[in-house]
């Protein structure tokens, strides 16, 4: 084992290397007053910044978990590394040699894991550039040519090719120092069967480097149709690459994020690209996985969470890239920054649109567009069919829980209020009410999201809902269904006082299902006009199954709620079914009219206009004429 490391080395590696230097390169710093600094801390989830820095000092503290201490305490807890580890980084860092109490400079070999990892894939990577210039990776200067990127893109980005060979970059590494231990521990090789083999072969290598500028991983794009992998291949997990803890680009975007308060998060390598050529250099993507919670915590703490603070998502137009943003959209609440999504009208990437109409598109692409939330919301309610009050109470019951998910109940208000103008409801104060009862529900099961009453029994041949519904069951019996209940009462117990008028009303004017099915099957018995003697009989035959047969026996046996029941109650009956039925419709029409919006075309605007006239005409006739308007 190497000897420790002297403290006189050890004392200048940490007075050489500014404590606000380190910490800025993984979280924006402001001023505290006082000559310190403030970020939201690394080492535990805050929405305030607790995490204070003293460059005087030449130390941190948080005073929202406790963690303090000295640059050297920062790195090795960050990025988990052991004291003589983050000695030595640090050290490399300032161009310090350091001594050991034992003798002589520490040997490659007896370093700690991470800094051999490290080392090994900075070499690599220099490799890979190297490589790029080589007569066999035309094939992949061509690829990049082919996407606009010249050999200045390369290198700025650090782009390189990987030798088509078993084992060029292996017999590379080993001439290093490195152990054949190591390079199958990085990643960068696999066991082959007469020992260690490259895992990247013949392919474009993207570096991928963490947030302090080290490349722990790299990203391969298959080039060559005889390459049977996958189109892009990735570091697997390793000591020192997580993919779910990596952002490509990070490294190069991280000051720009910090400065501006905004990020933007593409799919791929060559759209980091096309975007920090473009001059949108806060672009970063992910590395082969879902943008998920770690992703965010490494954003918000460059963010640092301020109210100006923006992340715009630019996911491809096709159906992968919608489920990608509404995957996003799963976590927008662990961002206090407000979240947008970015779709070019053709459904082009970043990389493609730079190709197609220049710099000036993509820049202007990520300008903030569709907030992220109106964005799932639409791919939600663009489902159903918002022209029945069937699809709008849908599309309303998926929605709805979703808005109820926002924390901050302004937003929540806001939100809502949109949703009601999405899906053409009037009544605005009804929708914020049923997120708000959601929003409830969810504190009150401890933010396990919304409750879910058990689905009420089926049989009324309705089609059953994707899942159980959410808020208080059907009551058969309330005032906005007492009505059906009678008028269906008399079209089966007295049917020449609902006839023929009863006939003519459709199964959709019964808004409960089961009494919508109970008009079916007078329906499909021939209807209530000339009812035969038997005709109670063929309404219970014509039940699709026993549950609507039972209620057909009880609406046919259960007392008609009326002193006189005469043609007066009958057309009483059928004139509130009717009119409730009018302006429900009206309501339906209002909607698509907002909907349509000032900007409409002119001829579907015009029919629903007409369509508006005719119904209020209608209503206000049978309010005054009663039956006889029927």
């Amino acid at each position: 084992m190497a000897g420790r490391i002297n403290d006189d080395d050890v004392k200048a590696v940490r007075d050489a290397v500014p404590i606000d230097a380190v910490v800025s390169e993984y979280l924006q710093l402001r001023n505290a007053g006082g000559g310190n600094l403030k970020g939201l801390c690394p080492f535990h989830d805050e929405k305030s910044p607790s995490f204070q820095v003293s460059p005087g000092k030449g130390l941190f503290h948080c005073f929202g978990c406790q963690e303090g201490g000295d640059t050297i305490a920062f790195v090795m807890k960050i990025d988990h590394l052991s004291f003589s580890e983050t000695v030595e980084r640090l050290a490399a860092k300032a161009g310090i040699t350091l001594r050991y109490e034992e003798g002589g400079y520490n040997p490659g070999h007896q370093r700690g894991e991470r800094i051999r990892l490290v080392e090994a894939h900075q070499a690599a990577a220099q490799f890979y550039v190297d490589q790029l210039g080589s007569a066999e990776a035309e094939i992949g200067r061509k690829f990049l040519a082919e996407r606009g990127f010249d050999q200045a893109a390369a290198e700025h980005f650090g782009v390189g090719y990987s030798p088509a060979g078993w084992d060029h970059l292996t017999r590379f590494l080993r001439g290093k120092g490195f152990s054949d231990k190591e390079l199958i521990l990085s990643g960068l090789a696999q066991d082959g069967r007469r020992g260690p083999i490259d895992r990247f072969r013949g392919r474009l290598m993207w570096p991928i480097r963490d947030v302090g500028g080290e490349v722990v991983g790299f990203g391969a794009r298959k080039l060559r149709d005889d390459d049977n992998g996958p189109k892009y291949l990735n570091t697997p997990e390793t000591p020192i690459y997580k993919k779910s803890q990596v952002l490509y680009g990070i490294d190069l975007a991280k000051k720009d994020i910090a400065k501006v308060s905004r990020a933007v998060v593409v799919e791929g390598y060559t759209d980091v690209m096309a975007c920090h050529l473009a001059g949108v250099t806060t672009a970063i993507a992910t590395c082969g996985t879902a943008f998920g919670g770690d992703h965010i915590k490494i954003l918000r703490r460059l963010l640092m969470d301020n109210g100006s603070a923006r992340v715009i998502f630019t996911f491809d137009g096709d159906a992968a890239g919608q489920k990608a943003a509404l995957r996003a959209f799963e976590d927008d609440q662990k961002f206090a920054a407000e979240t947008y999504i970015a779709i070019a009208p053709d459904g082009m990437d970043p990389c493609e649109l730079r190709l197609a109409k220049g710099d000036a598109a993509v820049a202007e692409l990520v300008q903030p567009r569709t907030p992220l939330f109106e964005f799932a919301l639409r791919q939600i309610v663009k489902r159903y069919d918002l022209e029945t009050p069937a699809g709008r109470a849908a599309a309303l019951d998926e929605a709805a829980p979703v808005v109820a998910r926002i924390k901050n109940i302004g937003a929540q208000h806001e939100v809502a209020v949109q949703l009601a103008g999405m899906l053409g409801i009037l009544d605005t104060q009804f929708v914020v009410k049923r997120v708000a009862q959601l929003a409830r529900w969810a504190r009150d099961r401890g933010g396990k999201g919304p409750a879910t009453q058990p689905a009420p029994q089926r049989g009324y041949d309705t089609p059953a809902p994707s899942a159980a519904p959410s808020g208080p069951a059907l009551n058969l019996r309330s005032p906005a269904h007492r009505t059906e209940r009678e008028l269906l009462k008399l079209a089966l117990q007295r049917p020449e006082l609902v006839s023929p008028a009863f006939d003519a009303y459709g199964i959709d004017e019964f808004t409960a299902p089961p009494y919508a099915a109970v008009r079916q099957c007078v329906q499909d018995a021939g209807g209530a006009t000339g009812a035969p003697s038997d005709y109670l009989d063929t309404v219970r035959e014509a039940a699709p199954n026993d549950t609507v047969r039972a209620l057909v026996t009880e609406l046919a046996v259960e007392t008609i709620f009326a002193k006189n029941v005469d043609e007066a109650y009958a057309g009483d009956q059928l004139v509130t079914v009717r009119l409730r039925a009018v302006d429900r419709r009206i309501r339906d029409v209002q909607g698509t009219l907002a909907r349509l919006g000032a900007h409409g075309d002119p001829e579907q605007l015009a029919a629903v206009q007409n369509e508006l006239w005719v119904l209020t005409q209608y209503g206000q006739s049978l309010r005054n004429n009663g039956a006889a308007a029927l």
